[in-house]
């Protein structure tokens, strides 16, 4: 990917869509990729606020009853790892979705590289972070910040977890996408498992955020992130195709936003 720059990228600002609807926006993106279209770079929100499971996660982890009173969207996430509360003001999530061929195949490196606008544009933020020097025992499996701290994919700041990033492989692209923590809701966070017995000072010991690190509002972060995406590609802005939206609609609603997709029991993580 040294030619990225030489490469047709869009960059799609920060959009708030369900969740169903965001998973299905990656695929989509991946497809106009492979075709031959554009690039994708994007940050995005989550309207609802959203619990997104590992792709063989158990449902039962997860205690559907408080999410449903609570408001909180459920879906499931075509990468593995555990669950991530991505709530509508506290998470910043991003994609960045290119063809195979162009991409690394090394997993290690590949990871290494499609990171490297995120941590350009924590940089940006006041907040000074780089890739995990070790391994960490995980806290509590069910859920992804919590689990094992790995240093291919996940991003520490002061020894503290402040971005999780996954791949995965869709009709010939790659898409990464990922989660920055910008503030707490540790309510929320932990009351969507069932059965755990983590405190909130656990969590605060192997969590932190922007909003903690650093004296920025949340916009301004947002604008540091589009910004580090565009400038690492050379992106036009650019927005989704009508057929695109169409296409991620029938995909949200055969997949993502169904029962069978997302209470499915499998192998336990």
């Amino acid at each position: 990917m040294t030619d990225r720059r030489d490469r047709d990228w869009r960059l799609i600002r920060e959009e708030s869509r369900s969740g169903p609807m965001q998973m299905a926006l990656d695929e989509v993106a991946a497809e106009t990729a492979a075709n031959g279209g554009p690039r994708t770079v994007r940050v995005y929100r989550w309207e609802p606020s959203t619990l997104s499971l590992g792709y063989r996660q158990d449902s039962g982890t997860i205690d559907w009853g408080y999410c449903d009173r609570e408001d909180i969207s459920v879906t499931r996430r075509p990468t593995g790892g555990g669950g991530i509360y991505h709530d509508t003001f506290a998470d910043i999530s991003y994609s960045i979705v290119a063809p195979n061929a162009e991409l690394p195949g090394d997993l290690l490196t590949c990871y290494e590289r499609l990171c490297t606008p995120i941590l350009d544009a924590l940089d940006r933020m006041g907040v000074d972070a780089g890739f995990a020097d070790q391994e960490y025992e995980p806290i509590y499996e069910p859920a992804c910040y919590l689990r094992g701290i790995h240093p291919a994919h996940d991003i520490l700041t002061h020894e503290k977890k402040i971005s999780g990033n996954a791949q995965y492989r869709q009709r010939d692209a790659v898409v990464q996408h990922g989660s920055v923590s910008y503030a707490f809701a540790l309510d929320h966070h932990l009351a969507v498992f069932q059965d755990h017995d983590i405190s909130a000072e656990q969590f605060r010991d192997r969590v932190t955020t922007v909003r903690e690190q650093a004296a920025i509002d949340r916009d301004a972060s947002v604008a540091h992130l589009e910004a580090a995406l565009r400038e690492w590609t050379d992106a036009t802005e650019g927005t989704w195709t009508q057929s695109e939206r169409d296409r991620a609609t029938k995909i949200a609603e055969k997949k993502y936003a169904n029962d069978e997709w997302n209470h499915r029991q499998i192998n336990p993580i």
